[in-house]
């Protein structure tokens, strides 16, 4: 079984486009720098495109077309392939042969540039492909060369590849390797078949966490509905295309990203991109009995940026939003990978902290308050400076969540009347 290397430095992101039509260089280069923020740098020759290559190294995809005055087809597609970068041809005539010979050759696309759309495809298509860059894909078949084949076909797309014999072995490569988003399971295999393997992995990661697309070449018309019925998203029948392969994986990969955008949207705090007031108290709900059944130390505190009107009417309101996403900035970095901590709304901020005894807390709290009046805010209007003020209450016995809430924001009610910037942990 393979593991999936992480690259531990960034990942390039530069965009080569080889083309002699320069409205088409403008209107492909303008929107993947307008749309995708990744840089694009334009050739119209085949000289240009190897000074170019030469120049930089933090290379991500060429896109290509074929026809150059300086080089003919093979030779324009050789120039990138044997330099290993990725490699996407579009093209203004439609020819079958040469497409079919294009793509045999690893070609990642092969796209026409007059059809209606194309543009927008161009751009869907460079965004798949940085993306997948982060994304494990386990491929499960017994069969070492079907292995192989899928892998080389999620390799190409950019994803990283996981390989499992059997089913055993997928699920404790799903247990170890939490990039994992897309799982191909091959139905014929010894001692776990593709749907009972299915039916268990979604038992330790849900439809929006793994996308599962069962395959298989069994003639076995009702295979198609025990797939998806044990919780697979797709199912692909061998023998498929190279471009059937990757329309269904790259569906399947866009409507989970879709579902983590809506779980964020309905989670989070558009500005600070925290937790938001609604998430925060439906994990509280769950949380606070949990850890008042293990009588572990807990504390809920509530936070308040000082005189945050006076920011608003003084600086501006662009400010107050610096500010906010300041605070929340400092917040995040702050807080423990057991804290909860989120926006509660306005210039208020929640954390639910477990695990710290009294003195513990005192300087955890302390040391918050601390942190955000060093902050330096940088703002349209120069460097803002700001203070906040805690209040924070510990559970005791069978305090609810509503009392803890209420007791902490009575007591940054007392840290604001006793002059602000301050921590009030006891009455």
């Amino acid at each position: 079984m393979l593991q999936p290397i992480v690259p531990s430095s960034p990942l390039p992101q530069r965009v080569l486009l080889v083309e002699n039509s320069r409205a088409y260089v403008q209107a492909v280069a303008g929107a993947i720098e307008q749309q995708l923020e990744l840089p694009v740098m334009v050739a119209s020759t085949l000289a240009e495109a190897r000074a170019l290559l030469d120049r930089h190294d933090d290379w991500f995809l060429a896109l290509t077309g074929l026809v150059l005055a300086d080089g003919q087809r093979d030779a324009v597609v050789d120039c990138f392939l044997e330099r290993g970068l990725p490699t996407v041809v579009v093209t203004g005539v439609y020819d079958e042969v040469l497409r079919d010979r294009m793509l045999r050759r690893r070609v990642i696309d092969f796209v026409l540039k007059s059809t209606p759309g194309s543009l927008d495809y161009i751009v869907w298509l460079v965004k798949r492909l940085e993306r997948n860059r982060r994304i494990s894909a386990l491929v499960v078949d017994d069969s070492p060369s079907a292995r192989l084949h899928t892998s080389g076909l999620l390799e190409t797309y950019g994803y990283r590849v996981v390989q499992a014999a059997d089913g055993a072995a997928a699920l404790h490569a799903l247990e170890r390797d939490p990039t994992i988003r897309l799982a191909m399971i091959d139905q014929e295999m010894p001692g776990m078949q593709g749907v009972e393997l299915t039916r268990r992995l979604r038992a330790l990661r849900a439809r929006d966490r793994v996308a599962v697309i069962g395959v298989s070449g069994s003639g076995d018309a009702d295979l198609v509905a025990r797939f998806l019925k044990s919780g697979a998203n797709d199912f692909l029948r061998k023998p498929y295309s190279r471009e059937e392969f990757f329309c269904r994986v790259s569906q399947n990969v866009d409507q989970l990203e879709l579902i983590g955008s809506l779980q964020d949207l309905a989670t989070r705090d558009f500005l600070t991109g925290l937790p938001n007031r609604r998430h925060f108290l439906e994990q509280a709900e769950r949380l606070v009995p949990q850890l008042q059944a293990a009588t572990r130390p807990l504390a809920m505190a509530i936070l308040d940026i000082d005189h945050f009107k006076r920011i608003n009417d003084g600086w501006g309101h662009e400010a107050g939003d610096h500010a906010l996403r300041g605070v929340a900035a400092a917040l995040s970095a702050h807080a423990r990978p057991q804290d909860h901590v989120a926006r509660f709304g306005g210039e208020e901020f929640c954390l639910l902290v477990p695990d710290l005894d009294d003195g513990a807390l005192d300087d955890y709290f302390d040391g918050l308050r601390q942190r955000i009046e060093n902050l330096d805010v940088h703002t349209p209007g120069g460097d803002l400076r700001m203070t906040v003020s805690i209040g924070v209450r510990t559970a005791e016995g069978a305090d609810d969540l509503h009392c803890l809430l209420a007791d902490a924001d009575r007591r940054l009610y007392l840290a604001k009347a006793g002059g602000r910037n301050r921590v009030v942990a006891a009455g």
